[in-house]
């Protein structure tokens, strides 16, 4: 493996991102996040505002129907769609009004928020069994389980897929303990899967090309943070970045947002939700 490419603000003004149709929120890409038990619906709020202030021109979200009408009020900017729940509040079978939603998204996030990883594959299976060829998808939380335990799901040859896991999803994904070099780690997920892989500030595409971002601290090790992450690589995957793309501006914005934030709370003492405040600032600045 060649040594990593550093994410810099150089290095991502000599791959700008696609402007879209800013005159058209169809021109910046539909995001659509199927995720959040009865008990987890801040994860796809989180995922899908995150979407949005990465430029994305419309949002909509699948969570478990109890959450549903408190999730499109905290979220109006958003179309909301009630999942039908397990017995212990999870998001279950995708109802037909969200199948016409999967085909006709640009993008879609699959996982924050789910916890059930049975319920989770088989969501996951009519995803990309409804999504048309050309949709990216993004796979986050219970959906690197799903994926760890039925590895087929992506040997349908569709591209277009990143996977945002963090180590312990990266060691289910490996089947083994992460090794030191966690570029190294990142790439061989993404010859795996076929997949751009976001890894704990490391970037990796299927063909081997690897990128490190050094600007990330402690600070984004808190609840929601992943959740933030997998909704600003859907985001700029809406506008038209490419997978590998859309994970190294994600992962600076994420990182670079971070540090903003630490003078006013602290290296530690921010939460996910203020990311989302400052994230567009952040790319907008690159």
């Amino acid at each position: 493996m060649a040594d990593p490419c550093i994410i810099t603000p150089g290095t991502l003004r000599a791959w700008p991102l696609p402007a879209g149709d800013a005159r058209d929120k169809r021109g910046r890409g539909t995001v659509l996040v199927i995720g959040g038990s009865r008990n987890t619906p801040g994860a796809v709020l989180l995922a899908g505002i995150a979407a949005l202030r990465a430029g994305a021109g419309r949002l909509q979200l699948a969570v478990a129907q109890t959450a549903a009408t408190a999730l499109s009020i905290a979220v109006p900017e958003a179309k909301v769609v009630g999942l039908p729940e397990t017995p212990a509040g999870g998001a279950a079978a995708l109802p037909q009004a969200l199948l016409e939603l999967v085909a006709a998204a640009d993008t879609i996030a699959v996982g924050p928020g789910l916890d059930d990883v049975e319920e989770t594959g088989k969501i996951l299976d009519t995803v990309l069994h409804e999504a048309a060829p050309g949709t990216t998808v993004v796979l986050d939380a219970y959906a690197l389980g799903a994926l760890s335990l039925r590895p087929q799901l992506l040997e349908d040859g569709r591209r277009g897929v990143v996977l945002t896991p963090n180590r312990v999803e990266a060691e289910h994904l490996l089947g083994r303990e992460l090794g030191a070099d966690l570029g190294a780690e990142a790439a061989a997920l993404a010859a795996r899967h076929g997949a751009a892989v976001c890894l704990h500030g490391h970037v990796a595409d299927p063909d081997g090309t690897v990128w490190r971002e050094e600007s990330g601290d402690a600070g984004l090790g808190t609840s929601g943070s992943g959740d933030v992450l997998a909704g600003l690589v859907a985001g700029l995957l809406a506008r038209g970045a490419r997978p590998a793309q859309a994970g190294c501006w994600a992962t600076y914005a994420h990182a670079v947002t971070g540090q903003r934030l630490a003078p006013r709370f602290g290296r530690t003492g921010f939460l996910a939700r203020e990311l989302l405040d400052e994230v567009a600032y952040t790319i907008a600045t690159v």
